[in-house]
């Protein structure tokens, strides 16, 4: 598919959003900076836009032919997606199927342990607050989304758990928990954003090796390396640049 990228319309911390020729879509660029704790720690992941990109379209495609409205359209290059454009719900949805990371520190619960039935969790997406843990009467107070709305998404964010799950076991992938995001396209509710090693918690399923933004966050090392074995795993081709 051709378009015709246009301006810059927002940059944030891991891609830059471009309008095109047509005002109903969008192309995203999958830069490599890497952040964490709210922004608090920068760097480079080398390839990471790369990973992200390729691996986003790969599971995109997936929900789509499973029935989940997804903004993916194209992949455009090795960085660009073409998107449909959608009013985002500043609401940021995690389901977890494995205690990990905040829930392991607000739980005191050792991290590793299963999650049954998967918790789901919203977020309200503010930098300026730090992104602080909401429930649905906030939701509403706040004007994000209407009760069927709400309950729309996270049946949906329990459908993708049950779509994602199973596809990334058969490559070996535990995924322990991930982030989602949804817009608005008209008054259709879609899934949007990306779904990556930068959004979800991947351990390798026999050695629970780290393959995910954790070993950036955490100072893990061989971070490059985990990015690019998700890719091999989930797109194959030997990895990004190889």
């Amino acid at each position: 598919m051709t378009v015709e990228i246009r301006g810059k319309l927002y940059e944030g911390k891991a891609k830059i959003v471009y309008a095109t020729d047509s005002p109903k879509l969008i192309v995203q660029f999958f830069k490599d900076d890497a952040t964490a704790f709210n922004a608090q720690k920068r760097g480079t992941i080398a390839g990471k836009g790369v990973v992200n990109n390729r691996v986003s379209a790969r599971l995109f495609e997936l929900l789509g032919r499973r029935g989940v409205p997804t903004h993916y359209v194209a992949t455009l290059s090795e960085r660009e997606m073409l998107c449909r454009r959608l009013d985002i719900i500043r609401i940021e949805v995690i389901v977890r199927n494995v205690i990990a990371g905040s829930l392991a520190t607000r739980t005191g619960v050792e991290e590793g342990g299963p999650v049954v039935p998967p918790v789901v969790e919203f977020y309200y997406k503010s930098d300026e607050l730090g992104d602080p843990m909401i429930n649905d009467d906030h939701v509403r107070l706040l004007g994000l989304a209407t009760p069927p709305e709400l309950r729309w998404i996270r049946r949906t964010a329990l459908r993708v758990n049950g779509v994602l799950r199973p596809h990334l076991a058969r490559r070996r992938l535990r995924l322990v928990d991930f982030k989602l995001e949804f817009g608005r396209a008209g008054r259709r509710l879609v899934l949007g954003d990306e779904i990556s090693p930068d959004t979800c918690r991947l351990w390798d399923a026999r050695t629970r090796e780290r393959l995910d933004k954790d070993r950036f966050r955490r100072d893990l090392g061989a971070v490059e390396e985990a990015y690019q074995e998700v890719y091999r795993r989930l797109v194959g081709a030997g990895g990004p640049g190889r």
